[in-house]
């Protein structure tokens, strides 16, 4: 059973994620009207989620172990207060170079509560019960990227595109407040591993397979995601010609999949093996990526296609993002913060860098956002595959 503290706990997690996961999305509705403004092709503004994503990731690779020794309170702190300053620098200096700039600041402020919010869950909770605990925070979660293109769109087209960011800031001061007041440190200071060296951490987590596995997983479920949030603006927006307002509500429409998905994870959790809801979330993802491939093999570019085929992807990767990554952190309760870190490191980095190879190529259709879906899908087939063949005996049969 949950303990009295999981409800203050579950949503200041929800909202230190949510400050990171709206401002990666909250600017794709304004994405022809940026592009405008800076006078660069839209193709380019999928730069700006890379720059965030890749800090994002590397961020957490000093956040987890920090945590371990200092606590994830002041962590947390101080990751807020770095967002807070890359958002004034997109504002104060109207260029696209202080744009990439201070989005990449963003990124490593926000990549504090990306690696906290699975490291607290771990401090209090273990087994079926981690992985519900993960499910209802995914849940949660879901509703800051439902909101922020909505938001963004309307701000847009109210005011202009710097108003989305006005408001991530302050959304991102009352949060650094809200965990000042109420968040407390999940870390007791007898389990911090204060002597622990940094590396031997990361060669015990990592040398794991089970966790190299779900690791994969998680790196190629996100970076399929990531991909379809930087070419959905371009390809509804740009190609289609779609309004801001528009191109805000076609955005949002697939991501109650990943509620459904995660719903799932959460109710099948104690009826399920690992292995079992793993099928189910690959299933999805593959259905998914092939809706939108498929026309884009013969030149369509359908609204229809790529929002359907995108809410049946997210149904698969609400499945698979708490299951994995409560597999994954589970066996480290000693070194949670570095455990949480190397996952939402290597995911943000790994989507980031696809997000990046993405914006070589020209998104004048929609073939290539289906093929580098696919090829994601291709990546979490094998590392189910590599679960199968290193996990324990034991692991093996509940597959």
């Amino acid at each position: 059973m949950y303990r009295h503290s999981f409800y203050p706990l579950f949503f200041l997690t929800i909202l230190m994620v949510a400050v990171g996961q709206m401002t990666q999305t909250l600017y794709v509705p304004s994405i022809p009207m940026m592009a405008g403004d800076f006078n660069v092709a839209s193709g380019q503004l999928q730069a700006v989620m890379a720059c965030y994503l890749i800090p994002y990731g590397l961020s957490q690779f000093v956040y987890g172990p920090l945590s371990d020794r200092i606590g994830r309170r002041p962590v947390l702190l101080i990751g807020m207060m770095v967002f807070l300053v890359g958002t004034l620098t997109i504002q104060l200096i109207p260029s696209f170079t202080a744009l990439l700039i201070g989005s990449l600041i963003q990124g490593l402020g926000t990549g504090a509560g990306g690696a906290m919010s699975r490291t607290v869950m771990r401090d209090r909770y273990s087994g079926a019960e981690l992985n519900r605990a993960n499910s209802l925070v995914s849940m949660g979660v879901i509703f800051s990227p439902l909101l922020a293109p909505v938001l963004g769109g309307w701000l847009t087209e109210l005011f202009n595109w710097r108003a989305g960011y006005w408001f991530l800031f302050g959304f991102g001061a009352v949060t650094t407040l809200a965990l000042l007041a109420w968040f407390g440190e999940t870390l007791p200071v007898a389990a911090r591993q204060e002597r622990l060296r940094v590396g031997a951490a990361y060669r015990h987590v990592l040398g794991n397979p089970r966790f190299q596995g779900n690791l994969l997983c998680l790196m190629a479920t996100f970076a399929g995601l990531a991909v379809f949030e930087a070419a959905a603006g371009v390809l509804l927006g740009d190609v289609l010609k779609l309004s801001a307002r528009t191109v805000s509500v076609l955005f949002v429409l697939p991501l109650p999949g990943y509620l459904f998905g995660a719903w799932l994870s959460a109710k099948l959790s104690f009826r399920l093996s690992q292995g079992k809801l793993m099928r189910l979330g690959i299933a999805f993802l593959a259905l998914g990526s092939l809706i939108i491939l498929l026309p884009g093999l013969f030149g369509v570019v359908s609204a229809a296609s790529l929002v359907g085929g995108a809410a049946v992807y997210f149904i698969g990767s609400g499945i698979l993002y708490p299951t994995a990554t409560s597999c994954a952190i589970e066996p480290f309760p000693g070194q949670a913060g570095t455990a949480g870190a190397i996952l939402g490191g290597m995911q943000n980095l790994g989507a980031g860098i696809v997000t990046l190879l993405a914006a070589c190529f020209p998104m004048e259709g929609q073939v290539t956002l289906g093929a580098i879906m696919t090829i994601m899908v291709l990546l979490v087939a094998l590392s189910f595959a590599w679960l199968r063949h290193h996990g324990s005996p034991h692991e093996q049969m509940a597959t």
